[in-house]
């Protein structure tokens, strides 16, 4: 299996979002603004979206399309990326991944387990939450007190939608690990101007190299209008 030293990038649809926030990773990305035409699924993935709308199948198609290319450039295989019993990804032996699609945006990004222990993405339209009630619902006092203050700094990105992303990417991180259930609020979040975010994990975790995992590092960005967050947990 190949071990990209880089962010390994193959944009379908001549984005760079994810593949430029994780530019120096040992990870391979594939993301698209589009939907394309060979994109098609084996029969273990096409059961799980057989009865969803055609929205619903083509994101789910194209971000699977999306997993086998990242996949191809570690050198492995295409075949089926089925779910789990908790709807989670299915990935080849050795390999560690994660997907994500929101309204003309899909991508997968996927490594080596030797060299990355999990990985979590997400992406979401850069605007504000549509229902102002979610945010209650994702934080806390204290998370929501930080994103005002980053409203003043820079109002043009949306903190809550932000916030919301970033729980999202550690939850994909976390799950692999612990498989088990994390809430929006067993995880308190930090998120810094500077495209950083930190989340303190609020219940016990699962060891990891022999350690708890008590909490998680984590990139963002907004661009082309999309926001972006990412986790990469290296192996040590």
């Amino acid at each position: 299996m190949n071990s990209p030293s880089n962010a390994a990038s193959d944009a379908l649809g001549g984005t760079r979002i994810l593949s430029t926030l994780l530019a120096g990773q040992p990870v391979a990305v594939c993301e698209t603004r589009e939907d394309p035409a060979d994109a098609v699924l084996y029969p273990e993935e096409a059961v799980h979206v057989a009865k969803a709308v055609d929205k619903r199948r083509r994101e789910f198609t194209t971000a699977r399309h999306c997993a086998r290319t990242a996949l191809a450039r570690i050198g492995v295989p295409p075949g089926p990326i089925p779910r789990g019993e908790k709807g989670e990804p299915v990935w080849p032996a050795g390999v560690v991944g994660t997907m994500t699609h929101c309204a003309g945006y899909r991508a997968a990004v996927v490594a080596d387990a030797a060299a990355v222990t999990s990985l979590g993405i997400d992406a979401e339209p850069a605007e504000r939450l549509s229902d102002p009630g979610v945010l209650d619902l994702v934080s806390d006092e204290a998370e929501r007190a930080a994103l005002a203050a980053l409203a003043v700094e820079r109002p043009s990105v949306p903190w809550d939608r932000l916030l919301f992303s970033a729980k999202e990417s550690v939850y994909k991180t976390w799950f692999p690990l612990a498989r088990r259930w994390l809430g929006f609020e067993d995880a308190h979040l930090t998120i810094r101007a500077d495209g950083t975010f930190s989340a303190k994990i609020l219940i016990e975790g699962p060891l990891v190299a022999g350690s708890e995992l008590t909490g998680l590092d984590g990139v963002w960005t907004m661009r082309d209008g999309v926001i972006a967050t990412a986790i990469v947990l290296r192996a040590e």
